[in-house]
């Protein structure tokens, strides 16, 4: 163990490149939010809370923005939205139709994705660029683990249509495994594209 972190010492110390720091002042009341989000267990720590947050506004360029309030991310709008709005919206869908609904919100967002990214959404190399995009757009958190995709903080909290979206999106079948986030799917079968 030792020598693990030695060598581990050397090679950060033989690097030519020296280490920048910067220091964030944060009002009281947002490193308390900030504290409350790592008690929770939402956030790992306070360094990747700003690295997150520091990719997303690098990921929203300048000259995306259109008028106060609207904005896009390749060809489409995006729209900052009161999650309690969806949750209106979404309650007036159907049971039934909550699946299919979400297939057609996978099939524009791979559509605007692919033709924004350049990239197809179906092929699992690209997933992680397509697992970026939706957390700029604010769809949540998406990982891959083993044959599992595991959604934490989606701001869609209906499993069905997210079930949908991510079948459509990504050319799979899957199997619900949690109805309440972080929403877990199994990847049963990849279908044809």
């Amino acid at each position: 163990m030792q020598d693990d972190k030695r060598k581990r010492l050397e090679e950060m110390v033989s690097k030519n490149e020296t280490a920048k720091r910067t220091t964030i002042i944060l009002e009281k009341n947002e490193r308390e939010y900030i504290d409350s989000l790592i008690r929770e267990g939402k956030e790992p720590g306070i360094k990747p809370l700003i690295s997150k947050m520091l990719d997303v506004y690098r990921s929203m360029m300048i000259y995306d923005w259109r008028f106060p309030g609207e904005y896009y991310c390749g060809i489409s709008r995006v729209a900052f939205v009161n999650v309690e709005l969806l949750e209106i919206l979404i309650e007036q869908i159907p049971k039934e139709r909550r699946l299919e609904n979400g297939k057609k919100m996978g099939e524009a967002l791979k559509v605007s994705m692919e033709a924004t990214l350049g990239l197809q959404t179906a092929k699992q190399e690209n997933w992680e660029s397509v697992f970026n995009r939706l957390r700029v757009q604010g769809f949540g958190d998406i990982y891959m683990k083993d044959k599992y995709l595991l959604v934490k903080t989606p701001f869609i909290n209906n499993a069905e249509i997210w079930t949908g979206l991510l079948e459509s999106l990504f050319s799979l079948k899957l199997d619900m495994k949690t109805a309440a986030s972080p929403l877990v799917f199994e990847i049963k079968a990849r279908q044809a594209v």
